[in-house]
């Protein structure tokens, strides 16, 4: 879902650490919508750092952070070209890629962090031959985390989400059969186009983290957040095959370990900054839902299931689809159990 970003998905890197310019063998342009000052900027920073201290200044990044080379859909087509070489993506972004992977976006999927590890820990491997077999290689899983949806109406259950003029990310196959599970019809605009359209009132419903609701300062024109994780949003970091094997094996090796290194360190602190951002959005006057009753969830699980079903065949096949159903219960089930 929403790639929403992320939007925050993002990740960038500052154009600090010159280290020994001169020695310096390659550079890997880089590009994030992610912005200066964030989080994702920050630990992109030490990522580089990292690598051109382990390189002795032969290995760093470039990055033009901000969304200054556009969103996922316009980085691809110029990492693919040549023009850029790697870029921090939201599910959206890796979707492109790989359309299977955006099962990890699907809505109502995970009801716990735990299970959102597991299941990655199920399918990396598949998922990044799938990135490498489309000319990519994965650099470090970055999640969004958990995404909800804002409104200026109080939703408490799936009824209520009819009555919602609801922002879709444009071009994106998830929230559309997200939102078309609810049986509305979503509203799709660029991401720098939701704040706008709140003000004027051409929506009256986003969804996004809780850290980038705030970042976005969407927090400014909602007046209510849902409970209920609407789907946890995924990310990464990848460089095109193209520039990784142009690189020694010794570099690889650099720039692969501490990937994932940062990454995961990015994607827990990325979880605690929006279990915060909560408590921010609360501060600044909105107010927090309660819509888990057990028929709501139930009602909410069944839209999940529905989404999921209709891009079968779109996204990825029967097979995938029940497999990771499979993986999900199997792990409620053994963690119920051990209680």
């Amino acid at each position: 879902m929403k790639r929403i970003f992320t939007a925050l998905t993002g990740l960038a890197l500052g154009l600090g650490f010159q280290t020994n310019a001169l020695a310096q063998e390659f550079t890997i342009k880089f590009a994030t919508i992610a912005p200066e000052n964030s989080t994702w900027l920050n630990v992109m920073r030490e990522y580089d750092a990292a690598i051109r201290k382990e390189s002795g200044g032969r290995l760093g990044f470039k990055i033009y952070a901000g969304g200054v080379q556009g969103e996922d859909k316009d980085v691809i087509p110029k990492i693919r070209l040549g023009q850029l070489h790697s870029a921090g993506l939201t599910g959206f972004g890796l979707g492109k890629i790989t359309p299977k992977l955006r099962i990890l976006d699907s809505p109502f999927l995970f009801a716990s962090y735990d299970e959102v590890d597991h299941l990655y820990g199920q399918l990396d491997a598949e998922l990044n031959k799938a990135l490498l077999d489309n000319g990519f290689v994965n650099l470090g899983w970055a999640e969004v985390g958990f995404v909800y949806v804002y409104t200026n109406a109080p939703v408490r259950s799936p009824a209520d989400m009819k009555g919602v003029k609801m922002w879709m990310w444009e071009g994106d196959p998830i929230a559309e059969a997200t939102f078309r599970a609810f049986d509305i019809q979503p509203i799709p605009l660029s991401v720098i186009d939701v704040l706008t359209s709140l003000q004027t009132g051409l929506i009256n419903g986003a969804y996004t983290s809780p850290l980038a609701c705030i970042v976005l300062q969407w927090n400014t024109r909602v007046k209510y957040m849902m409970n209920i994780p609407l789907a946890d949003a995924s990310g990464a970091v990848v460089v095109s095959k193209t520039m990784y094997d142009k690189l020694p094996t010794d570099l690889q090796e650099i720039l692969t370990r501490n990937g994932k290194k940062f990454m995961r360190d990015l994607t827990l602190k990325s979880r605690k900054e929006n279990a915060d951002a909560i408590q921010t959005l609360k501060k600044t006057g909105v107010q927090i839902i309660e819509a888990n009753t057990p028929k709501a969830m139930e009602e909410y699980s069944a839209a999940g299931k529905r989404a999921r079903q209709s891009l079968v065949g779109k996204q990825y096949d029967q097979a995938f689809l029940d497999r990771i159903d499979k993986t999900i219960s199997d792990f409620r089930s053994q963690h119920k159990s051990s209680k």
